[in-house]
């Protein structure tokens, strides 16, 4: 036998058999999950038709998932290292209080107190994420328990400075406009702000050296560090901004509540986290998109509405999302499997 009679006849006989065109499909994350939230229209549009495809109802649905939204970008690029936070919705609440009461002290019903409000907020949730990303990234300490122990520092802050009373008292012009107001009479402003802060995370994300940087830590921290990424410096960067962040969510939970609602906001995390996972981002890091986490967000919101709407008891939702939530991270387990080989 000569060496060309073992020779293979083209290189197609090295090649692995693509898997089934279905396989490839509930792999592949953003697909799959885009496909759950399309059924899930489908069915509650084929129950109560008029009821659920309307446009209020549909305005409602973003309304409600835009919060959320705002709280699950910033955690996104914090999962995507690899890292973890706990503290967001006590982050959320505390930015919210410090906000609400600088501007009753201001007094006032304009937007000169308005934006005071925004910055304090704002100031209050960075401070928080950087306090987060110092211990995490120059401490060394596991991000589970840094934010577990901020989440309750963030809280207990929260009701030192109120006394366990929601403060009620804000600004009517910053509920009239931002938090009940809309554009053109038709697109709640909350949910434009949450589209933009979604819309600019995911290009940052995609397409800036942060984003590519974010990736890097997660897929390999040392190898990230070899290759010249001050690693420390951009974990800390990367839970400042989940910090900033619930901080602005906090203040746009101000303008759509008109109160503080303290106790509110005790599953913010936990749901903001259920929907990153949800729309394809690993808890192993190195793998996730913005597009994957506002699928994540509306599959909850959309599933809440709609047992209201066809009269099932909303409790059933915690049980739905919870596995979507379960065969989410199966399928993220079968994709990483398929990668390794």
């Amino acid at each position: 036998m000569t060496a060309t009679d073992t020779e293979p006849e083209s290189l197609e006989e090295f090649e692995e058999p693509k898997a089934p065109l279905w396989k490839r499909i509930i792999t592949n994350s953003n697909a799959s999950i885009a496909l759950i939230l399309l059924g899930l229209i489908v069915v509650f549009s084929a129950l109560k038709f008029n009821e659920f495809f309307a446009v209020d109802n549909a305005r409602n649905i973003a309304t409600d998932a835009a919060v959320l939204l705002v709280i699950a970008t910033g955690l996104t690029y914090i999962i995507i290292t690899a890292g973890i936070d706990l503290s967001v919705g006590s982050v959320l609440v505390f930015s919210g209080v410090v906000s609400a009461k600088l501007m009753n002290s201001v007094g006032g019903n304009g937007w000169g107190v308005i934006i005071i409000g925004l910055i304090t907020a704002t100031a209050a949730g960075c401070a928080w994420g950087v306090l987060n990303g110092f211990l995490v990234a120059k401490a060394k300490i596991p991000a589970f328990i840094v934010t577990l122990g901020t989440l309750g520092m963030a809280l207990g802050s929260a009701l030192l400075i109120t006394g366990g009373v929601d403060e009620r008292e804000v600004p009517l012009k910053l509920i009239d406009t931002i938090g009940t107001g809309r554009l053109w009479d038709q697109i709640p402003y909350l949910v434009l702000i949450a589209a933009a802060v979604a819309i600019v995370g995911g290009i940052v994300l995609a397409l800036t050296r942060f984003g590519r940087y974010t990736y890097a830590c997660g897929s390999n921290l040392e190898g990230a560090r070899r290759a010249g990424v001050n690693v420390d410096l951009h974990l800390m960067k990367v839970y400042a901004l989940g910090g900033t962040l619930a901080g602005v969510a906090g203040f746009l939970s101000l303008a759509r509540f008109g109160t503080t609602s303290i106790g509110g906001h005790s599953t913010d995390n936990l749901d903001a986290i259920a929907a990153i996972v949800i729309g394809g981002t690993s808890l192993f890091g190195g793998v996730g998109t913005i597009i994957g986490t506002v699928v994540g967000v509306f599959i909850p919101a959309v599933l809440r509405n709609g047992f209201v709407i066809v009269g099932v008891q909303p409790f059933w939702q915690q049980v739905a999302v919870g596995g979507v939530l379960i065969a989410a991270v199966y399928f993220d387990q079968l994709r990483r499997a398929r990668y390794a080989r």
